[in-house]
């Protein structure tokens, strides 16, 4: 069974007037060579036990140890059980105990001679620094900066009980050592533990000897201040090194904001590291990365305050730092703006609080919020704010990257766009623009070269050359109108316009560029009795219907319909549908076919004409007006829909107007009726 008493302890109790030192971990191995010297040099055979924590420490020792049995048969080396290491009585006796044994955590060395003796007996402490490295989880600190508390003397009392109780250790792990034992016992005639503690207790070593110790225990405190400095440069170093690993990976900002904020918060052992961007037009941002103790509650998904933030701004106008020790009794210079932000403080029990700014070129990226949330205070140490600043020097010169390269793709997008665009741009004027020019041209010289030409062909020719000229007009018309609405480059005359009157202009339209021909589809025109007045340009929504009622007919075998319809979808919206019930459009076309030049056979094999600007033009002109354009189709064969969207007239009296006979018909009029003669000089055709 493991002994769980500690012989420090045992010795401090037995002798209450002792106080324990802090020894390092060299000046215990400069104390044990002497003292073993001191035994190699003399002329005594001296008692001597010896407690090793493992047996590696004992195997650099074990040669020493030979030379000291040739000189005493009181020999006693006691260490965790090993390999290499039993229990055995050849040249000296060796001790196993096992590793739970609580003198796996001391170091004992006590000589017992006729005019000699000195004894170490520490035990060691937690180290107050760890420089491995954090692939190695759980691997011990240099020796360096291991540190021991415990007795270190040459006062005959203390050593005689030290003694004392190491050989009662030994008899209780090894039996077959008992006589051995009691014959040391009264060979160099060990105290009693009650005897012990009545004895008055002399200065201990002499002055010579403690001025040594006392030196090597200074040069060893720096040599641990030194190791200190070092660990923390090279955690620094670690931390920053591993970011810079992830931005060579990745330049992604939300993976960048992830691994940063997991390595700063376990570095620093914080309760809560939040990591966050900053957008001056958000008044809040949600928390999406954050590192926190299990014990502490979760910021994620959390809406936090940009915008009405007094720390943030003071953070926005100086680009500095800013750390608020405890926020129950802040400095003078935070008060006020604590207090605006003290129903955060309370939430997420916030004590003591960092808020380090990632900033480029005065420029505020984004933040890196350290939260202490114990009910005490926290002081944060120069080393740890050094390292979140460098940290953020480094994440901030990340995020420019990740944006350059997200900015990079974009215009890469724009440029493959821009080259679909001029590759349909070139097929369709190769296709638009060269067939009527062609057909020009023959009849042109037709007409040119054949003075004898019946006039029945004559004037068939010039038909022909006007219509394709006129067709040419139209599809530069058409680039010029597209460009001048993407521009923005166009003055809408908003007004109260009656949908009635856009729907018969715009059927009017059609109709005329028919000629004496009939419409070979049927249109059929369904509004409701009472529907508000919208407010819009008229001139561009007529236009928007005649494309949308082209791009109909084009598609609509003859004899199918054609249903205009409109209805108030809400307060502030009109909805117009145009549907036809041609071919129909596949699904994950529907958004496509509002781009520039789309052609849904090909610029090149197409049944139909048109250069696949008019949809585009539709939704330049739709969101122009403050609505929007979709279409919906249920796929192939099922026809399509095309619907838009307008706001409606505020402020203003509506007209509500119906078809009958073809006409219009003034049907009903708002309870603030306007005058007869402003409803004349408004729409003088309406009323007769």
């Amino acid at each position: 069974m493991p002994n769980s008493d500690s012989v420090v302890e045992l010795l401090l109790q037995a002798i209450p007037q002792l106080r324990s030192q802090l020894f390092f971990k060299t000046s215990l191995t400069a104390l044990s060579h002497a003292m073993e010297d001191q035994v190699l040099a003399g002329l005594e055979q001296p008692l001597v036990v010896a407690s090793f924590q493992q047996e590696r420490f004992y195997r650099q020792e074990a040669s020493r140890y030979q030379r000291i049995a040739d000189i005493s048969d009181q020999v006693y080396v006691l260490s965790a059980a090993g390999t290499s290491f039993d229990d055995a009585a050849e040249h000296y006796a060796t001790v196993t105990f096992e590793e739970e044994d609580a003198l796996s955590q001391e170091w004992h060395l006590v000589v017992i001679g006729e005019k000699y003796s000195a004894c170490l007996i520490c035990r060691e402490r937690d180290s107050v620094i760890s420089v491995a490295p954090a692939s190695t989880p759980g691997a011990p600190a240099l020796d360096q900066t291991r540190r021991f508390e415990g007795i270190w003397t040459q006062e005959s009392i203390i050593c005689h009980q030290a003694a004392n109780l190491l050989l009662d250790r030994i008899a209780g792990y090894d039996a077959a050592l008992v006589p051995k034992i009691r014959a040391a016992k009264q060979r160099y005639q060990l105290l009693s533990i009650t005897t012990a503690a009545e004895v008055e207790i002399g200065p201990g070593a002499d002055p010579f000897t403690q001025r040594l110790v006392t030196y090597l225990q200074a040069g060893q405190y720096k040599l641990l201040k030194a190791y200190r400095a070092i660990a923390v440069k090279e955690r620094r170093e670690r931390l920053v090194n591993s970011i810079t690993s992830a931005i060579r990976r990745s330049l992604d900002p939300e993976e960048l904001f992830q691994i940063t904020v997991q390595e700063l918060g376990s570095a620093l052992d914080l309760c809560r590291c939040i990591i966050y961007r900053c957008h001056a037009e958000w008044p809040d941002i949600e928390i999406r990365h954050e590192f926190r103790q299990p014990q502490m509650p979760s910021l994620l998904g959390v809406e936090w305050p940009i915008v009405d933030n007094p720390l943030l701004d003071q953070i926005k106008a100086e680009h500095e730092m800013l750390v608020i020790p405890d926020t129950q009794t802040p400095p003078q210079a935070f008060a006020t703006a604590l207090d605006a932000v003290n129903y955060l403080i309370e939430e997420w029990h916030i004590r003591s609080w960092a808020l380090v700014p990632l900033v480029y070129q005065q420029r505020l990226l984004g933040m890196i919020e350290l939260h202490h949330c114990q009910d005490m205070p926290y002081q944060w140490s120069e080393d740890d704010l050094a390292l979140v600043e460098a940290v953020a020097a480094q994440l901030s010169v990340a995020i420019i990257q990740a944006d350059a390269y997200a900015h990079l793709q974009d215009l890469n997008q724009q440029l493959e766009a821009l080259e679909r665009t001029r590759s349909n741009l070139i097929a369709i004027t190769g296709h638009e623009l060269r067939t009527p020019l062609s057909t020009i041209q023959v009849c042109l010289e037709s007409l040119a070269t054949e003075p004898d030409m019946p006039e029945q062909l004559r004037s068939t020719m010039l038909t022909s050359a006007l219509d394709d000229a006129e067709r040419m007009r139209k599809l530069v018309q058409d680039f010029l109108t597209l460009s001048r609405l993407e521009s923005g480059r166009i003055e809408w005359n908003f007004e109260a316009l009656s949908l009635s009157e856009c729907f018969d202009l715009a059927l009017s339209s059609v109709q005329a560029r028919q000629g004496n021909q009939r419409l070979e589809v049927d249109i059929n025109v369904e509004l409701p009795p009472k529907l508000p007045m919208v407010r819009a340009d008229g001139e561009w929504v007529v236009e928007v219907i005649v494309k949308l009622m082209d791009n109909a007919c084009k598609f609509t075998d003859p004899g199918d319909t054609i249903t205009i319809a409109a209805q108030r979808v809400d307060e502030n919206m009109i909805q117009i549908t145009i549907a036809d019930s041609g071919r129909g459009i596949e699904p994950y076309r529907l958004e496509a076919v509002f781009d520039r030049f789309y052609q849904e056979e090909g610029a090149l094999r197409r049944t139909t004409g048109g250069t696949g600007l008019g949809l585009a033009m539709c939704r330049q002109i739709v969101e122009g007006l403050g609505g929007r354009i979709w279409a919906t189709s249920k796929g192939k064969s099922h026809g399509s829909q095309f619907h838009f969207t307008l706001p409606i007239a505020e402020g203003r009296a509506a007209l509500h107007v119906r078809h009958e006979r073809g006409s219009l018909v003034l049907d009903d009029v708002n309870e603030d009726d306007l005058s007869l003669s402003e409803l004349e000089r408004r729409n003088p055709y309406i009323l007769e």
